[in-house]
């Protein structure tokens, strides 16, 4: 191992700054949602059978998923906002050679907040809900269930029939049940690990739930900041193997001048 080998030079390109928004960010939002009903599907096969009693073995678990699907979005984004420098940097050398582009194009370059604004508008729908059921949650209890054959006899009695009538109606489902119901799907790796059974800890995750689907769009935001160092990285190899053929080339040519050198001039 040569220690005297000095760390390679970061090399940065200069690019065009684009704008929060583009013709292209509603169509990448859609892409985004439609990735995380993917995940989502995926997760909820997985989660359905990591439903443990032991606790470590769902926070272990379940935590394992979460990571992954955070990891999806953070590669996804990370993607996207290369991309975006890339194109950023074309158009600063067509600027700078005086080439016209349009106002649409440098719009959809590099812009920081750009990943996260995708991230949140592809999370909207379900955001929506959770807003709504983190408003309007309650502990949910149990109800009673029916009546046994025995005391249906009793439910025509005036002074206590309308009292158990009560038991043999079943309660009907709310807005919020429904939206109860999907937002639990969506988050499911987390209600794993709280556990329905706790219904105190349930209710503090359903209040919890917009921000819990904010992590993808965040992981999303995360990802595509990223592109400017993923860009200088590939800026920065290609310099270095630049250089390591250009000392290759001067090693082999002096090893053919030295050849040259050491052969014995033909006398005529």
């Amino acid at each position: 191992m040569n220690r005297n080998k000095k760390p390679a030079q970061e090399v940065r390109k200069p690019f065009l700054k684009g704008d929060i928004t583009d013709e292209k960010t509603f169509r990448n939002s859609l892409t985004f949602f439609g990735i995380l009903i993917m995940v989502i599907f995926i997760s909820f096969i997985v989660c359905a059978a990591a439903t443990f009693n032991s606790f470590v073995l769902r926070l272990l678990m379940n935590s394992a998923v979460i990571i992954v699907m955070l990891m999806i979005f953070y590669h996804k984004g990370a993607g996207h906002g290369t991309d975006a420098v890339a194109r950023g940097e074309i158009l600063y050398q067509k600027k700078e050679k005086g080439q016209p582009f349009s106002e649409s194009e440098r719009k959809m370059c590099f812009h920081p907040m750009k990943g996260f604004v995708t991230g949140v508008l592809g999370t909207l729908p379900f955001l929506i809900a959770a807003l709504i059921l983190a408003m309007n949650t309650s502990v949910q209890m149990t109800q009673a269930g029916g009546l046994p054959s025995w005391m249906q006899a009793y439910l025509r009695r005036d002074d206590i029939g309308n009292a158990l009538a009560s038991y043999t109606q079943p309660e009907t489902m709310a807005v919020a049940d429904y939206l109860r119901a999907v937002i639990r799907i969506v988050i499911l790796p987390f209600v794993n690990i709280v556990s329905y059974e706790n219904k105190t800890g349930m209710v503090l995750l359903e209040r919890l739930s917009p921000v819990i689907l904010l992590l993808p769009a965040m992981a999303y935001g995360a990802g595509y900041m990223k592109g400017k160092s993923i860009r200088t990285k590939i800026h920065t190899m290609i310099s270095e193997n630049d250089r390591k053929r250009i000392r290759r080339e001067k090693k082999r040519n002096n090893r053919t001048g030295n050849q040259r050198k050491r052969e014995p001039e033909q006398l005529n």
